[in-house]
């Protein structure tokens, strides 16, 4: 079975939006610490390169919330 992603959001500047990111199937997406590592690293260059404010976020062996 395949679901769709939910359409775009209304963007506009100063908007707060709720991120979250899971496994296929509920499966892990983080499978050793190197991989939390990772993510956070790209997290990092998107909040540089976008300008983005992250208030909090949490990572888990199968999803991604922030």
């Amino acid at each position: 079975m395949w679901i769709m992603a939910r359409p775009w959001r209304i963007q506009y500047e100063g908007a707060i939006y709720h991120i979250m990111s899971r496994g296929v199937g509920r499966g892990k997406i983080f499978l050793t610490n190197e991989d939390y590592s990772k993510f956070l690293e790209y997290v990092e260059k998107a909040r540089e390169k976008f300008g983005l404010d992250i208030f909090a976020f949490v990572l888990m062996s199968n999803h991604v919330l922030c």
